[in-house]
Protein backbone atom coordinates (compact mmCIF):
# COMPACT_ATOMS: atom_id res chain seq x y z
CA UNK A 1 0.00 0.00 0.00
CA UNK A 2 1.44 3.43 -0.88
CA UNK A 3 2.68 5.65 1.93
CA UNK A 4 0.52 8.61 2.86
CA UNK A 5 1.66 12.21 3.04
CA UNK A 6 -0.99 14.62 4.22
CA UNK A 7 -3.63 11.91 3.67
CA UNK A 8 -2.57 11.60 0.03
CA UNK A 9 -0.98 8.40 -1.34
CA UNK A 10 2.61 8.88 -2.46
CA UNK A 11 3.08 7.63 -6.01
CA UNK A 12 6.67 7.33 -7.31
CA UNK A 13 7.37 8.15 -10.95
CA UNK A 14 10.47 6.71 -12.62
CA UNK A 15 11.39 8.61 -15.76
CA UNK A 16 14.37 9.51 -17.90
CA UNK A 17 15.49 9.68 -21.54
CA UNK A 18 15.38 6.72 -23.87
CA UNK A 19 17.97 3.99 -23.11
CA UNK A 20 18.79 5.49 -19.71
CA UNK A 21 18.18 2.18 -17.90
CA UNK A 22 14.63 2.52 -16.55
CA UNK A 23 13.60 -0.97 -17.63
CA UNK A 24 16.52 -2.63 -15.86
CA UNK A 25 15.51 -0.94 -12.61
CA UNK A 26 11.90 -2.00 -13.04
CA UNK A 27 12.84 -5.63 -13.69
CA UNK A 28 14.97 -5.70 -10.54
CA UNK A 29 12.11 -4.24 -8.54
CA UNK A 30 9.66 -6.80 -9.92
CA UNK A 31 11.84 -9.60 -8.59
CA UNK A 32 11.68 -8.13 -5.09
CA UNK A 33 8.07 -6.95 -5.02
CA UNK A 34 5.50 -9.31 -6.56
CA UNK A 35 2.76 -6.78 -5.75
CA UNK A 36 4.46 -4.10 -7.86
CA UNK A 37 2.33 -2.77 -10.73
CA UNK A 38 3.94 -0.59 -13.39
CA UNK A 39 1.81 1.93 -15.25
CA UNK A 40 3.68 2.75 -18.44
CA UNK A 41 4.06 6.43 -19.36
CA UNK A 42 5.45 5.74 -22.82
CA UNK A 43 3.53 7.17 -25.78
CA UNK A 44 5.05 4.66 -28.21
CA UNK A 45 4.73 1.44 -26.22
CA UNK A 46 0.96 1.94 -26.17
CA UNK A 47 0.77 0.88 -29.85
CA UNK A 48 0.22 -2.68 -30.95
CA UNK A 49 2.53 -4.57 -33.34
CA UNK A 50 5.57 -2.30 -32.83
CA UNK A 51 7.49 -4.35 -30.28
CA UNK A 52 11.20 -4.28 -31.04
CA UNK A 53 11.47 -0.64 -32.10
CA UNK A 54 9.64 0.65 -29.02
CA UNK A 55 11.60 -1.66 -26.69
CA UNK A 56 8.40 -3.01 -25.14
CA UNK A 57 8.51 -5.55 -22.36
CA UNK A 58 8.72 -8.99 -23.95
CA UNK A 59 5.69 -11.27 -24.14
CA UNK A 60 7.26 -13.35 -21.35
CA UNK A 61 7.76 -10.24 -19.17
CA UNK A 62 4.20 -9.08 -19.85
CA UNK A 63 2.92 -12.50 -18.75
CA UNK A 64 5.14 -12.63 -15.67
CA UNK A 65 4.95 -9.05 -14.39
CA UNK A 66 2.15 -6.55 -13.79
CA UNK A 67 2.24 -4.01 -16.63
CA UNK A 68 -0.48 -1.53 -17.52
CA UNK A 69 -1.02 0.72 -20.58
CA UNK A 70 1.27 -1.23 -22.87
CA UNK A 71 0.36 -2.68 -26.28
CA UNK A 72 -3.34 -1.76 -26.40
CA UNK A 73 -3.83 0.99 -29.02
CA UNK A 74 -4.16 0.38 -32.77
CA UNK A 75 -1.79 2.47 -34.94
CA UNK A 76 -3.81 5.39 -36.20
CA UNK A 77 -6.17 5.38 -33.21
CA UNK A 78 -6.28 8.70 -31.34
CA UNK A 79 -4.83 8.47 -27.84
CA UNK A 80 -4.01 11.74 -26.09
CA UNK A 81 -2.37 12.86 -22.86
CA UNK A 82 -5.91 13.37 -21.56
CA UNK A 83 -6.68 9.69 -22.27
CA UNK A 84 -3.47 8.68 -20.50
CA UNK A 85 -4.31 10.70 -17.38
CA UNK A 86 -7.83 9.29 -17.25
CA UNK A 87 -6.57 5.71 -17.64
CA UNK A 88 -3.67 6.14 -15.20
CA UNK A 89 -5.92 7.65 -12.51
CA UNK A 90 -8.44 4.85 -12.95
CA UNK A 91 -5.72 2.21 -12.59
CA UNK A 92 -4.13 3.99 -9.61
CA UNK A 93 -7.45 4.10 -7.77
CA UNK A 94 -7.96 0.38 -8.37
CA UNK A 95 -4.43 -0.59 -7.31
CA UNK A 96 -4.51 1.53 -4.16
CA UNK A 97 -7.90 0.14 -3.24
CA UNK A 98 -6.46 -3.38 -3.49
CA UNK A 99 -3.32 -2.55 -1.52
CA UNK A 100 -0.95 -3.00 -4.46
CA UNK A 101 2.29 -1.08 -5.06
CA UNK A 102 2.00 1.31 -8.02
CA UNK A 103 4.89 2.78 -10.00
CA UNK A 104 4.60 5.12 -12.98
CA UNK A 105 7.45 4.49 -15.42
CA UNK A 106 8.19 5.99 -18.81
CA UNK A 107 9.90 8.73 -20.75
CA UNK A 108 6.99 10.67 -22.25
CA UNK A 109 7.34 13.99 -20.47
CA UNK A 110 3.93 15.29 -21.58
CA UNK A 111 2.18 12.27 -20.04
CA UNK A 112 3.99 12.77 -16.75
CA UNK A 113 3.47 16.52 -16.64
CA UNK A 114 -0.23 16.08 -17.44
CA UNK A 115 -0.64 13.48 -14.70
CA UNK A 116 1.15 15.56 -12.08
CA UNK A 117 -0.12 19.03 -13.01
CA UNK A 118 -3.52 18.10 -14.39
CA UNK A 119 -5.07 18.29 -17.85
CA UNK A 120 -8.47 18.68 -19.38
CA UNK A 121 -9.87 17.45 -22.67
CA UNK A 122 -9.99 20.32 -25.12
CA UNK A 123 -12.33 19.93 -28.12
CA UNK A 124 -10.81 19.07 -31.46
CA UNK A 125 -10.41 21.73 -34.11
CA UNK A 126 -13.46 23.09 -35.92
CA UNK A 127 -12.22 24.11 -39.37
CA UNK A 128 -15.14 26.46 -40.09
CA UNK A 129 -14.71 28.39 -36.84
CA UNK A 130 -10.96 28.45 -37.29
CA UNK A 131 -11.14 29.74 -40.85
CA UNK A 132 -13.50 32.52 -39.77
CA UNK A 133 -11.02 33.59 -37.09
CA UNK A 134 -8.10 33.37 -39.52
CA UNK A 135 -10.01 35.61 -41.93
CA UNK A 136 -10.70 38.12 -39.15
CA UNK A 137 -7.03 38.16 -38.21
CA UNK A 138 -6.06 38.73 -41.83
CA UNK A 139 -8.55 41.56 -42.31
CA UNK A 140 -8.45 43.24 -38.90
CA UNK A 141 -5.07 42.19 -37.47
CA UNK A 142 -3.95 40.12 -34.45
CA UNK A 143 -4.72 42.95 -32.03
CA UNK A 144 -8.40 42.78 -32.89
CA UNK A 145 -8.58 39.07 -31.98
CA UNK A 146 -6.41 39.58 -28.90
CA UNK A 147 -8.78 42.28 -27.61
CA UNK A 148 -11.70 39.96 -28.29
CA UNK A 149 -9.98 37.24 -26.23
CA UNK A 150 -9.23 39.74 -23.48
CA UNK A 151 -12.97 40.47 -23.22
CA UNK A 152 -13.94 36.77 -23.28
CA UNK A 153 -11.12 35.18 -21.27
CA UNK A 154 -8.72 37.72 -19.71
CA UNK A 155 -6.94 35.06 -17.60
CA UNK A 156 -5.98 33.12 -20.72
CA UNK A 157 -5.20 36.27 -22.73
CA UNK A 158 -2.64 37.38 -20.16
CA UNK A 159 -0.71 34.12 -20.74
CA UNK A 160 -0.44 34.75 -24.50
CA UNK A 161 1.71 37.24 -26.37
CA UNK A 162 -0.54 39.63 -28.34
CA UNK A 163 1.20 38.62 -31.57
CA UNK A 164 0.88 34.85 -31.04
CA UNK A 165 -2.03 34.53 -33.41
CA UNK A 166 -2.07 30.70 -33.31
CA UNK A 167 -2.69 30.55 -29.56
CA UNK A 168 -5.15 33.43 -29.66
CA UNK A 169 -7.22 31.69 -32.34
CA UNK A 170 -7.14 28.38 -30.45
CA UNK A 171 -8.37 30.00 -27.22
CA UNK A 172 -11.18 31.76 -29.07
CA UNK A 173 -12.04 28.55 -30.92
CA UNK A 174 -12.39 26.68 -27.62
CA UNK A 175 -14.74 29.36 -26.33
CA UNK A 176 -16.94 29.22 -29.44
CA UNK A 177 -16.99 25.40 -29.34
CA UNK A 178 -17.84 25.05 -25.64
CA UNK A 179 -19.35 28.35 -24.55
CA UNK A 180 -16.75 28.44 -21.75
CA UNK A 181 -13.41 30.28 -21.46
CA UNK A 182 -10.40 28.00 -21.79
CA UNK A 183 -9.07 29.15 -18.40
CA UNK A 184 -12.31 28.06 -16.69
CA UNK A 185 -12.33 24.68 -18.45
CA UNK A 186 -8.79 24.04 -17.25
CA UNK A 187 -9.52 25.23 -13.69
CA UNK A 188 -12.63 23.05 -13.45
CA UNK A 189 -10.88 20.03 -14.91
CA UNK A 190 -7.87 20.15 -12.61
CA UNK A 191 -9.74 19.70 -9.35
CA UNK A 192 -8.29 16.20 -8.92
CA UNK A 193 -4.60 17.09 -9.27
CA UNK A 194 -4.08 16.96 -5.51
CA UNK A 195 -5.44 13.44 -5.16
CA UNK A 196 -1.92 11.95 -5.11
CA UNK A 197 1.52 13.11 -4.04
CA UNK A 198 3.78 12.26 -6.96
CA UNK A 199 7.51 11.88 -6.33
CA UNK A 200 9.42 12.16 -9.63
CA UNK A 201 12.76 10.38 -9.97
CA UNK A 202 14.69 10.86 -13.22
CA UNK A 203 17.50 8.57 -14.36
CA UNK A 204 19.85 10.70 -16.45
CA UNK A 205 23.28 9.17 -17.18
CA UNK A 206 26.12 11.30 -18.49
CA UNK A 207 25.45 12.35 -22.07
CA UNK A 208 28.35 10.42 -23.65
CA UNK A 209 27.38 7.25 -21.77
CA UNK A 210 23.73 7.63 -22.78
CA UNK A 211 24.58 8.11 -26.45
CA UNK A 212 26.83 5.05 -26.44
CA UNK A 213 24.03 2.99 -24.88
CA UNK A 214 21.58 4.25 -27.52
CA UNK A 215 23.89 3.09 -30.32
CA UNK A 216 24.39 -0.31 -28.72
CA UNK A 217 20.66 -0.72 -28.17
CA UNK A 218 19.83 0.09 -31.78
CA UNK A 219 22.43 -2.39 -33.02
CA UNK A 220 20.72 -5.01 -30.84
CA UNK A 221 17.28 -4.06 -32.20
CA UNK A 222 18.57 -4.64 -35.72
CA UNK A 223 20.04 -7.99 -34.66
CA UNK A 224 16.76 -8.92 -32.97
CA UNK A 225 14.81 -8.41 -36.20
CA UNK A 226 13.64 -4.78 -36.35
CA UNK A 227 13.83 -4.81 -40.15
CA UNK A 228 11.71 -7.97 -40.33
CA UNK A 229 9.20 -6.37 -37.97
CA UNK A 230 9.01 -3.24 -40.13
CA UNK A 231 8.58 -5.40 -43.24
CA UNK A 232 5.71 -7.29 -41.61
CA UNK A 233 4.03 -4.01 -40.67
CA UNK A 234 4.27 -2.89 -44.27
CA UNK A 235 2.59 -6.11 -45.41
CA UNK A 236 -0.22 -5.47 -42.89
CA UNK A 237 -1.08 -2.31 -44.80
CA UNK A 238 -0.55 0.04 -41.87
CA UNK A 239 2.69 1.69 -42.95
CA UNK A 240 1.02 5.07 -43.49
CA UNK A 241 -0.56 4.98 -40.02
CA UNK A 242 2.80 4.20 -38.43
CA UNK A 243 4.51 6.90 -40.47
CA UNK A 244 1.93 9.41 -39.19
CA UNK A 245 2.75 8.73 -35.52
CA UNK A 246 6.48 9.05 -36.27
CA UNK A 247 8.01 6.25 -34.24
CA UNK A 248 11.80 6.33 -34.52
CA UNK A 249 13.13 3.15 -36.09
CA UNK A 250 10.24 2.41 -38.41
CA UNK A 251 10.05 5.46 -40.65
CA UNK A 252 13.77 5.23 -41.39
CA UNK A 253 13.43 1.55 -42.33
CA UNK A 254 10.36 2.29 -44.44
CA UNK A 255 12.55 4.69 -46.43
CA UNK A 256 15.06 1.87 -46.94
CA UNK A 257 12.28 -0.52 -47.97
CA UNK A 258 11.12 2.06 -50.53
CA UNK A 259 14.67 2.17 -51.97
CA UNK A 260 15.11 5.79 -50.93
CA UNK A 261 18.19 5.19 -48.75
CA UNK A 262 20.61 2.38 -47.97
CA UNK A 263 20.25 0.13 -44.94
CA UNK A 264 23.39 1.59 -43.37
CA UNK A 265 22.02 5.10 -43.86
CA UNK A 266 18.71 4.04 -42.28
CA UNK A 267 20.45 2.60 -39.23
CA UNK A 268 22.62 5.69 -38.84
CA UNK A 269 19.49 7.87 -39.08
CA UNK A 270 17.81 5.81 -36.38
CA UNK A 271 20.80 6.40 -34.12
CA UNK A 272 20.95 10.10 -34.95
CA UNK A 273 17.22 10.64 -34.43
CA UNK A 274 17.32 8.67 -31.17
CA UNK A 275 20.15 10.85 -29.85
CA UNK A 276 18.21 13.99 -30.79
CA UNK A 277 15.10 12.61 -29.12
CA UNK A 278 17.07 11.85 -25.95
CA UNK A 279 18.45 15.40 -25.98
CA UNK A 280 14.90 16.82 -26.14
CA UNK A 281 13.84 14.54 -23.29
CA UNK A 282 16.76 15.70 -21.16
CA UNK A 283 15.80 19.33 -21.72
CA UNK A 284 12.18 18.56 -20.79
CA UNK A 285 13.03 16.66 -17.60
CA UNK A 286 15.49 19.27 -16.41
CA UNK A 287 12.72 21.84 -16.73
CA UNK A 288 10.19 19.87 -14.69
CA UNK A 289 9.25 20.92 -11.18
CA UNK A 290 10.17 18.81 -8.17
CA UNK A 291 12.17 16.23 -10.09
CA UNK A 292 15.08 14.44 -8.41
CA UNK A 293 17.79 13.49 -10.91
CA UNK A 294 20.08 10.46 -10.56
CA UNK A 295 23.02 9.69 -12.86
CA UNK A 296 23.46 6.14 -11.58
CA UNK A 297 20.87 3.39 -12.04
CA UNK A 298 22.19 1.61 -8.95
CA UNK A 299 21.82 4.77 -6.88
CA UNK A 300 18.23 5.25 -8.01
CA UNK A 301 17.45 1.56 -7.47
CA UNK A 302 18.84 1.75 -3.91
CA UNK A 303 16.77 4.88 -3.28
CA UNK A 304 13.59 3.04 -4.30
CA UNK A 305 14.60 0.06 -2.18
CA UNK A 306 14.81 2.29 0.87
CA UNK A 307 11.48 3.83 -0.08
CA UNK A 308 9.80 0.42 -0.19
CA UNK A 309 11.79 -1.16 2.66
CA UNK A 310 8.67 -1.79 4.72
CA UNK A 311 6.69 -3.25 1.83
CA UNK A 312 8.80 -6.26 0.95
Amino acid sequence: MPDLEGNRPIIPILTGPTASGKTSIVNRLFELYPDLHVISADSRQIYKYMDIGTDKPSKAEMAKYNYHLVDFVEPGERYTAFNFVADANRILADLIGKGRIPLICGGTGLYIKSLVDGIVEIPEDDLLIRQKLVDEASQLGPKYLYNKLMDIDPDEALKIHPNNIRKIIRALEIYYLTGKPKSKIIADGNNDVDKYNFHIYCLMPARNKLYATIETRIDKMIQDGLLSEATALGKMGIKEKITAINVIGYNELFEYMDNEISLDTAINLIKQNSRRFAKRQITWFKGMNKVVIFQSADELFDHLLRYWAEKK
